[in-house]
């Protein structure tokens, strides 16, 4: 989970996805949370999520919606029950993500389709000429985006997908004036239960008998603590001048961007 008393001192509303998960945030960027309403189809863990902030914060501040974000009709009823409530929405994190190359079309659904329909909607209710002030969407992609994955081809391919839509998006957000930024966080290993699935032959099919080239491969690199993620959320967050930009996390380097040398294709109008 996010630790939302990193949040620093401007207005803000947020979205948080997290697997099937989505936390939509509401209130002010102080030290302090607001509002926030937990979206799961997992009804457990939901409640869990929201106990723990109701621990560290006001109890009223916290909501949980169950929903499931492949699902579409319940991901915009999901965005309309948090606009009514809080009034507006200034930030969209879309973290949607499994890993299961068994269950390939699944994997497609959660990882890239989720992700984005969570951005059209963040679009549709943040962008300036439709009523919105503006705001901030950051896709959660992976440095496995950013290269081949041997035994992971089909969570690769979607990860290059976010990558691709996104600094597609944010050039044509830019071009139309939305007032609303777009980019990407590419984290190396990161210890949350995803890790987990590389154990599985349900998760891993034809290549699960690659779990231990896996298992080698976090050793060497290292697995790095959900807390460093949520600094590249707020560097993106603070920096009004990141559009379009490829964040990487790694053990070894910390958080650094991925650097283009081609020149994006657009047409002025």
């Amino acid at each position: 989970m996010i630790d939302f008393s990193y949040l620093p001192n401007t207005p803000q509303h947020c979205v948080f996805y997290r697997i099937t998960f989505v936390n939509l945030v509401t209130g002010q960027r102080t030290r302090k949370l607001i509002s926030v309403a937990l979206l799961d189809r997992n009804s457990e863990a939901g409640r869990e999520s929201k106990a723990a902030l109701d621990e560290q914060f006001e109890a009223q501040r916290a909501v949980f919606i169950q929903c499931d974000v492949t699902d579409q009709e319940q991901l915009k009823g999901a965005f309309k029950k948090v606009i009514e409530h809080f009034g507006r929405l200034d930030i969209v994190v879309n973290n949607a993500g499994v890993n299961n190359e068994k269950d390939w079309e699944s994997t497609i659904q959660i990882n890239l389709t989720s992700v984005i329909r969570g951005t059209y909607l963040g679009l549709e209710y943040m962008r300036k000429g439709n009523g919105g002030d503006g705001g901030v969407i950051i896709n959660i992609s992976s440095l496995a985006g950013l290269m081949p994955a041997a035994f992971q081809p089909v969570y690769c391919a979607t990860k290059h997908g976010v990558i691709g839509f996104t600094r597609s998006i944010a050039l044509a957000a830019n071009m139309e004036n939305y007032g609303v930024r777009l980019n990407t966080i590419c984290p190396g290993f990161v210890n949350t239960p995803i890790l987990q699935s590389i154990d599985k032959e349900e998760n891993m099919g034809q290549f699960y008998s690659y779990k231990d080239e896996i298992k080698n491969m976090m050793q060497f690199y290292g697995v790095m603590d959900p807390s460093i993620i949520a600094e590249g959320l707020i560097t993106i967050i603070e920096d009004d001048t990141l559009n379009g930009e490829v964040m990487k996390i790694t053990a070894s380097q910390g958080i650094h961007f991925q650097q283009y040398s081609q020149t994006p294709f657009t047409s002025k109008r």
